[in-house]
């Protein structure tokens, strides 16, 4: 008799604890069909459904919130995701699970882009195109520069960054010939190595410019001969005499001059602003003083022409001196508004921060640069090829009568 009562008080308590795992159960399906409910009536106004949270998060489920009926998990996954149930949190659908492990396309590269000097407006510009580039393709990318315009200072930023071991350099270099040992060495390190205004550099898998640099420069003396009349004193403004597409643009500039202007002449030398407003508006002070015939200026650097107007404004000669160069609206802006800056002309470093990634991505991915490529990038559609390096169509030229359309 005992055996069998012991076995019936068993049988019993069995019983007892079967039913309330099914009314446990139970009870979780109304709490998740009550709380889809409520988030269904809250969510679409704003309501204090998804700023309250469950007092069941998901880092800490019940032992029943991570084992729920086949009810429970029905109603979790029509939840909507501004108030998700505990049951989803603890088990996601296949589908949910899938989408929060697959990385993003280029996802597991990361590439430096590392420019002249940080913090002034045309790398500041740049670093938008490389930003926009990481989140077009899950790629980690950013950019860095050392903070004032030295080659050395930037041989160790990519010293440091070979160290860290990035997948890829895209480098706009100060000074190509001081950047050959570091480049050669983050490419034997494995590492892609992609350069901007760097025509002539050697330790580079491709070199991208935004059009040919001589067409360029001959380009901004046309238009300075036409607003001096083609005749007068001139003089050129360069960033650094060791900058490439800087001196290639001079260079092209003053034969362009002696070819069709011989009525025009440069006074002096290439001045040197280490692409510093506050240099070029001191060579300009240099340049009026020594030569006071002086009537016009070409700038390279982005911020030539601001030191360059800075300097006339306060000579009084506004307007009497044209000035041209390469610049950007945020910068010279309020000198062409004033008329002193006649006309500049720029690509978009943004573009080209994105396009230098571009190619960056694709070495990585074992793609091939080619002729006639697109980028996808406006001046970039169609690419002419020269051994490494690749060009462009993307220059733009502002005055004031289209200042308002660049707001960058």
């Amino acid at each position: 008799m005992v055996s069998s009562h012991s076995g019936d008080s068993a049988r019993q308590q069995g019983l007892t604890r079967r039913q309330f795992v099914r009314l446990g159960a139970l009870g979780l399906s109304l709490t998740a069909v009550s709380s889809l409910l409520a988030a269904c009536s809250g969510g679409g106004g704003g309501g204090t459904a998804s700023s309250a949270p469950t007092s069941a998060p998901a880092a800490a489920p019940t032992t029943a919130a991570a084992a729920p009926t086949r009810a429970a998990a029905a109603a979790a996954t029509t939840a909507p995701a501004a108030a998700p149930t505990a049951a989803a949190a603890a088990a996601p659908t296949k589908a949910a699970a899938a989408a929060t492990t697959a990385p993003a396309a280029g996802g597991k590269y990361t590439i430096a882009t590392v420019v002249k000097i940080a913090g002034i407006n045309w790398f500041n510009r740049m670093e938008e195109g490389v930003k926009k580039f990481a989140a077009d393709t899950g790629v980690t990318a950013y950019e860095k520069g050392p903070e004032k315009a030295d080659a050395a200072l930037q041989v160790k930023l990519i010293e440091d960054l070979i160290a860290q071991k990035v997948s890829a350099l895209a480098v706009v270099p100060m000074s190509p010939e001081t950047l050959e040992p570091v480049l050669k060495k983050a490419m034997d390190s494995k590492i892609v190595v992609v350069t901007h205004e760097a025509s002539n550099q050697q330790n580079t898998q491709a070199d991208i410019e935004a059009f040919d640099n001589a067409a360029y420069g001959a380009h901004l003396m046309d238009a300075l001969a036409k607003l001096m009349g083609e005749e007068g004193e001139y003089g050129v403004f360069v960033g650094s005499l060791t900058s490439k597409t800087h001196n290639e643009w001079v260079d092209a500039a003053v034969a362009r001059q002696k070819e069709k202007y011989p009525n025009m002449k440069l006074v002096a030398d290439k001045q040197e602003t280490y692409d510093d407003s506050q240099k070029a508006y001191e060579k300009t002070k240099e340049l009026l003083k020594a030569h006071p015939n002086i009537k016009g200026f070409q700038g390279s650097a982005s911020t030539d022409v601001a030191g360059i107007g800075q300097a006339i404004e306060e000579a009084g000669l506004g307007g009497k001196i044209k000035v041209v160069g390469t610049s950007l609206p945020s910068i010279a802006g309020k000198f062409i508004q004033s008329g002193t800056v006649n006309l500049i002309s720029f690509w978009d470093p943004a573009d080209a921060g994105y396009v230098m990634n571009k190619l960056a991505l694709m070495l990585l991915q074992g793609q091939q640069p080619k002729d006639g490529m697109d980028l996808g990038v406006p001046g970039y559609n169609k690419v002419v090829q020269k051994g490494h390096v690749f060009y462009g169509q993307a220059w733009v030229d502002v005055t004031k009568d289209n200042l308002d359309k660049y707001p960058f």
